[in-house]
């Protein structure tokens, strides 16, 4: 079974073109749309077998050494332990009287992935291919030199139950760089595989990040801790599994930034310096320089990608089992409500003109589950779309289960609005994963997982075609509601929207200052025509007398829905401001964190953080993190980043 793409292939019910034709296209009236919105419409089609074919590198001949065995001598190093051990007990207890919040020692751990899914019968880190398996159990291997506490969440530490005091421990650096083991953890890697740039690239999985485990809070929430940068796994390939500051302050804080813009995200407890340098060629140029290692800690309710049930898809044979073994722990642990539906609940749904053409999900909870994660993924871009976020590498392997954001590499908000803005240098050829490219390049992703549970005969080409369907649907539903509540409207005006995303590239006018700016407008037809702009004059810059009178007659036609809305100024403005935010973490932002953390001032992080804690508000004193960026914020490895880190 296979997908084939093509742009005269139907998507069903929705035309013939892309998605991005349907929203985005607009945006750019007078780009290439050839060269920047290749049509990835889908359908499914049986007959063949799911082709990804790829080459496994020579395994490591460097000897192994047992994760067990290297536990137990963990346990009987100090660390500095030693010495602060009574120190770290008194606070414990002082912990577990004061505020119900637990210490470190006391988190509730559980081990379900490990416990209920196949794994690698070796413990060694060599680089290599896994087979049959769905992690690796591996140690964190990170050199570490007195490790730094940068920068905590304590929004974090409260979904684990985890008393904010313990970031003061003498101690937590060596635990969370990986360099101390976490009592009750089981550390493992993640196997998965991916297409990168639509290319098919064989097994990927965990090349630095090490998962900890799952801990259970007093909400029986499941959350895996996963440090990212702790050192090389069997998925490093190449590489050295490490990470370095200047990446992991991006991860750390847009992984924050956006949970609290209101976007499903991946979580960071923390981030720690491990006092050890770590050779990177940021721009792969040939010049390669010593940037300060770090680690994050990750944390998310599930870390499984689209990636990792096609890499087993792939394998064929008995490793079909294991995509069925992995559908059914995801609908178990993070999907219970599907596994409880009922035939009462008649989800039937007719997919074209003939009698025989119905999908009932309540008959294949296989296919519940496909539906649920394409309208996941479709309302989770539709969201990206709204705050201007592009992600920069949409490849299958950063594609959560869950509809997450994940994988924080060479990200960016839009600055000056440009539908084909990529921040990944690695894009720019045919800037594939572009900001109006997202909508397209998630239908494309659902298609390739829709494929491979197809090759594990656990769903249908109907049901698959399905899921696709709903993909758009949602994705178009989830997306005019946002712009409508971003413009403050009751209803979606087509016809307002595509000539205001005209105007916005046109004069490449800034996404976020634009739309909180917006919110001034009044609902007065009488405004003299000179007047209109004048809410505006902050944010439409160095325009002619042309540009002007385009502006004012969209403002016009605006004011026009805005009357017939009924809703007052007031309560408008304050609806508006509630979803377009007055900052968002801008590549600039992060560079003068960066750069000032590498100069040893960690303070900017942690007070950028505490910003971005609260986008929506107005925060007094705080309005240079608002500003547009400066001449050089446009500097490669400002603007535009490698997925080097």
């Amino acid at each position: 079974m296979r997908f084939h793409f093509s742009p005269k292939t139907p998507l069903l019910s929705l035309s013939s073109s892309s998605i991005t034709s349907l929203c985005l296209r607009p945006f750019l009236p007078s780009a290439p749309k050839s060269h920047f919105y290749p049509s990835l419409a889908c359908h499914v089609s049986t007959g063949g077998n799911l082709r990804m074919d790829s080459t496994s590198p020579d395994p490591s001949s460097s000897s192994s050494v047992s994760v067990d065995s290297v536990a137990d001598g963990l346990k009987n190093q100090s660390f500095r332990e030693h010495d602060i051990s009574k120190n770290n007990n008194n606070m414990n207890n002082e912990n577990k009287k004061n505020n119900g919040k637990l210490s470190l020692e006391d988190l509730n751990w559980d081990h379900s992935f490990v416990r209920e899914l196949p794994g690698d019968p070796r413990n060694d880190s060599i680089p290599r291919q896994v087979f049959h398996a769905c992690y690796t159990k591996v140690l964190p291997s990170a050199e570490v030199e007195n490790p730094k506490l940068v920068a905590w969440s304590d929004s974090v530490a409260d979904l684990l139950d985890l008393d904010p005091k313990e970031f003061g421990r003498p101690d937590f650096p060596l635990k969370f760089s990986g360099a101390s083991p976490l009592a009750g953890a089981v550390p493992y890697a993640q196997c998965y595989g991916g297409h990168q740039f639509g290319t098919w690239a064989g097994q990927l999985g965990d090349g630095r990040a090490i998962t900890l485990g799952e801990i259970m809070n007093s909400k029986l929430e499941r959350w895996e801790l996963q440090l990212k940068g702790a050192g090389k796994t069997p998925y490093s390939r190449f590489a050295d599994g490490l990470a370095v500051l200047r990446s992991s302050i991006r991860e750390f804080l847009c992984s924050e930034a956006m949970h609290f813009l209101g976007i499903p995200t991946t979580r960071a407890l923390c981030l720690v310096t491990t006092g050890k340098f770590v050779t990177r060629d940021m721009f792969y140029d040939g010049n390669p320089k010593d940037e300060p290692g770090a680690v994050v800690c990750r944390v998310s309710q599930s870390f499984l990608r689209f990636g990792s049930y096609q890499i087993h898809a792939s394998r064929g044979g008995e490793d079909l089992g294991i995509v069925r073994s992995l559908a059914d722990y995801a609908i178990r642990h993070h999907f219970p409500h599907i596994e409880n539906m009922s035939k009462s609940e008649s989800l039937s749904f007719s997919t074209g003109d003939n009698d025989q053409s119905v999908v009932d999900l309540t008959s294949n909870k296989y296919a519940a589950w496909t539906v649920e994660i394409a309208e996941r993924t479709a309302s989770l871009v539709a969201r990206w779309q709204g705050v201007g976020f592009t992600h920069g590498v949409l490849n299958t392997d950063n594609m959560s289960i869950l509809g997450l954001t994940i994988d924080y590499g060479p990200f960016g908000f839009l600055d000056a609005f440009d539908p084909s803005y990529t921040p990944n240098v690695t894009d720019l050829p045919g800037r594939r994963y572009c900001f109006a490219n997202q909508p397209d390049i998630g239908l494309w992703n659902i298609a390739q997982f829709a494929s491979t549970l197809m090759t594990a005969n656990l769903i249908s080409d109907q049901e698959a075609n399905y899921a696709m369907e709903r993909y758009g649907t949602k994705f178009m539903d989830d997306y005019q509601a946002i712009l409508s509540q971003k413009l403050g409207l009751q209803k979606y005006n087509k016809q307002l929207v595509n000539k205001l995303l005209s105007n916005l590239a046109v004069d490449k006018v800034d996404y976020t200052n634009f739309f909180r700016a917006l919110s001034n407008i009044k609902a007065d037809p009488s405004i003299p025509g000179d007047e209109l702009l004048v809410p505006l004059k902050a944010v439409l810059l160095d325009m002619g007398k042309e540009r002007k009178e385009a502006w004012t007659s969209w403002v016009q036609s605006y004011i026009q829905e805005l009357v017939a809305s009924g809703v007052s100024d007031e309560e408008r403005k304050a609806s508006m401001n509630s979803v377009n935010p007055k900052y968002v973490l801008r590549n600039y932002l992060c560079q003068s964190a960066i750069d000032a953390a590498e100069m040893g001032d960690l303070e900017e992080v942690r007070r950028l953080l505490k910003v971005m804690e609260r986008p929506y508000d107005e925060q007094p004193g705080m309005e240079k993190y608002a500003r547009l960026p400066p001449a050089w914020a446009y500097r490669p490895g400002v603007c535009m980043l490698s997925c080097s880190s």
